[in-house]
């Protein structure tokens, strides 16, 4: 149990070292990833449906 709380001590103790981003970087940061994550899936779904149809050409 002593390991636990000296754990639990040393966390806490490294968690203010952490330079923790202000709200308006935690926005702008998060907008990034939702324009990545969007652009990423239509880049993927664009050419899952350009290679679905040559498949669809060969196949039938």
């Amino acid at each position: 149990m002593n390991r636990f709380i000296n754990y639990i001590k040393d966390t806490q103790g490294e968690l203010h070292h952490v330079s923790w981003p202000t709200r308006k970087q935690a926005i702008a940061f998060t907008a990034i990833v939702i324009l990545v994550s969007f652009f990423t899936a239509f880049f993927l779904g664009f050419f899952d449906y350009i290679f679905s149809l040559i498949i669809q050409k060969f196949v039938l």
